[in-house]
């Protein structure tokens, strides 16, 4: 059985995807880039960019009852 994974607590998917599944016990991300919750893009040094990424990895993740 697979369960689409969605929180407001990262960037809404641009086109007709999910930002995650969660299937078998295994939780699948959609590409992630660096866009903050408000839609605004993260600019600026590669390291900011990365933590952005990671922020919405991370609370897709715990949306899915992960982390």
């Amino acid at each position: 059985m697979k369960e689409a994974i969605f929180t407001e607590r990262a960037p809404r998917p641009i086109g007709p995807y999910s930002q995650a599944i969660k299937a078998g016990g295994f939780v699948f991300l959609s590409g992630i880039i660096p866009v903050r919750p408000s839609g605004e893009i993260s600019t600026g040094e590669i390291g900011q960019q990365f933590r952005t990424i990671i922020e919405n990895a991370k609370s897709i993740l715990e949306s899915a009852g992960s982390s």
